[in-house]
């Protein structure tokens, strides 16, 4: 088994995935609904939406299987954020980087994989949209241009998921700012009636006391 290289650009590909803050997160109708529909268009018993981290592979959406997510280095879309475009092993057992994989060997017993890269804007690739089946097999090019379409959507996606959790999170972080302000305001002008108290207070014991030298 070979184990995938890491991308030139690692260090600030996870950053980025990071940003997204989607790892971890629950099921989503919206994820779960273009897996299956990727599953449906290849014929495909397993799809999945994988973001690949530091150490693994988590599944945001999966279908056909029960797993949430794997090592990194038995992961095949660790080899296919790598590529530019779909990245296809039509037969795992005759691929020497993937025919004794613990996945391929064992259960789920993969043979074909197809995954299209999750590229972020910048180009940092967080992870695929795949399908995987049991038997050998390849797309027909209306699959694999369906797959493709399938890829930037889940993209869209995640890219308006993030744009929302940013936007809630600015308003959370100006309503925090308008009660400190608030509390700030009413400190200060908590100080000034002291202030002006104490002052009232010096001057009429200042009058009592010119008054009983007198």
């Amino acid at each position: 088994m070979m184990k995938a290289s890491k991308p030139e650009n690692e260090v600030q590909r996870i950053k980025v995935l990071w940003q997204y803050d989607v790892l971890d997160t629950v099921p989503e109708e919206v994820f779960d609904e273009l897996t299956a529909l990727a599953a449906l268009i290849c014929g495909a018993p397993i799809a999945l939406i994988t973001l690949v981290d530091e150490q693994r592979q988590w599944f945001k959406s999966r279908t056909g299987v029960s797993l949430s997510e794997t090592s990194r280095d038995i992961s095949m879309c660790a080899h296919a954020i790598l590529q530019d475009d779909l990245f296809i092993v039509a037969d795992a057992t005759l691929d020497p980087r993937f025919k004794d994989n613990p996945l391929v060997v064992s259960s789920p017993k993969i043979r074909f994989y197809a995954g299209v890269p999750l590229a972020a804007p910048g180009g940092y690739v967080l992870g695929t949209l795949c399908v995987v089946d049991t038997v050998a097999r390849q797309l027909t090019d209306d699959q694999k241009k369906a797959l493709r379409l399938l890829g930037r959507h889940v993209m869209t996606q995640l890219e308006l998921r993030r744009q929302s959790r940013e936007m809630f999170q600015g308003r959370d972080d100006a309503a925090k700012l308008k009660e400190e302000l608030a509390q700030a305001q009413a400190e200060l002008a908590r100080l000034r009636r002291s202030k002006t108290s104490s002052q009232a207070a010096r001057r009429a014991t200042s009058k009592k006391s010119k008054r009983v030298r007198r």
